[in-house]
């Protein structure tokens, strides 16, 4: 089926771009509460995942055994800037470890937004630490320590590893793990591929956990406390997943994905939320991410104006001059 325009892209008085894409909204038991387009056809959450993922390094005990940090455990979970903050992060967690920068199987990378400007212009060169997945590489590094297993090869599909969160994915989807299309991610792990509705449904029981396992339910609050306690942790400065924590930790808990994607839980309502942009436009599904909220009434008035920037943008010249502006489109009405 073609998805409907979620999105839309003003240049002056004429859409200049149309963002097409699909969104679920579902509960602990799957059922749907809200959907637009087709949100059973498969697709690769990416980065979206993280929280998730997490999960194996607390449930297993590791987190405990190595007296892991609040802004360690956030850090697993984040699709992060390359900022100082994370970096230093990594870099003493794999100290711990007794590891270095070179046992991260992700590729080397530069900073992102202004933490980049920055670290160019002092001549910096890109590292495997500033890969923006460095913390959930360094977190897996570490439950790989804590199972006795081993370290090189981590990031491989049959290192246990990877098999552990795999199959958190699945419990928590709803779904066979095994039977799910696979692929390699940008940062070297495995990716595998679900609907909208069933990774919806993942994060609505990220969201409420009541009715998971006594130590799913401890492993999920600890990840939630430490997002809500290290908030840029999870991205950075002039990044929506972390402003939405610093405005909103306690109503929403989102996760961006490349290409397009967004997952987030909502505590008080009990619901999870998947969304996609057909074209992989993150600033479009920024956009719908904020639309979907007011939907749902998620934020108050004060919330929602403070992270306007993200959801209602405006499009900008080379000269910082507004000349269009990303909306909504009717679908939402």
């Amino acid at each position: 089926m073609d998805n409907p325009v979620l999105v839309e892209s003003w240049r002056g008085e004429l859409i200049e771009c149309r963002h097409r894409g699909a969104l679920a909204v579902c509960d602990t038991a799957g059922r749907l509460h809200f959907a637009r387009g087709d949100v059973a056809a498969p697709v690769y959450p990416r980065s979206s995942t993280k929280p998730l993922q997490a999960l194996p390094l607390v449930e297993s005990g590791a987190a405990a055994a190595q007296a892991l940090r609040l802004e360690q455990l956030a850090l697993t979970c984040a699709s992060h800037n390359g900022e100082p903050r994370h970096a230093e992060v990594v870099e003493r967690w794999l100290a711990a470890l007794d590891l270095g920068e070179n046992d991260l199987e992700c590729g080397p990378a530069l900073p992102k937004q202004a933490a980049g400007e920055a670290w160019l212009r002092g001549g910096g060169e890109p590292r495997r630490l500033l890969h923006n997945c460095s913390g959930k590489h360094s977190g897996m590094l570490a439950l790989a320590r804590h199972l006795d297993a081993p370290t090189r090869g981590y990031s491989r599909p049959e290192h246990v590893v990877q098999q552990r969160w795999m199959a958190v994915l699945g419990e928590m989807a709803g779904v066979d793990a095994e039977r799910l299309p696979r692929a390699s991610d940008g940062c070297g792990i495995p990716v595998l591929a679900l609907p909208l509705a069933r990774l919806a449904q993942a994060f609505a029981r990220f969201a409420d956990p009541s009715g998971l396992s006594a130590a799913r339910r401890e492993a999920i609050e600890q990840i939630r406390a430490a997002l809500q306690a290290a908030p840029l942790m999870i991205a950075g400065e002039g990044r929506l997943c972390s402003a939405l924590l610093e405005q909103a930790g306690q109503q929403v808990q989102a996760k961006v994905g490349a290409d397009g994607v967004y997952a987030a839980a909502l505590p008080e309502l009990g619901l999870g939320v998947a969304l996609k942009i057909d074209d992989g436009d993150t600033a479009a599904s920024e956009v719908a991410l904020g639309a979907l909220l007011e939907r749902f009434r998620v934020l108050d008035a004060g919330q929602t104006e403070a992270l306007a920037g993200w959801f209602m943008p405006d499009i900008d010249n080379s000269r910082g001059e507004p000349v269009g502006r990303r909306v909504p489109s009717s679908v939402w009405c």
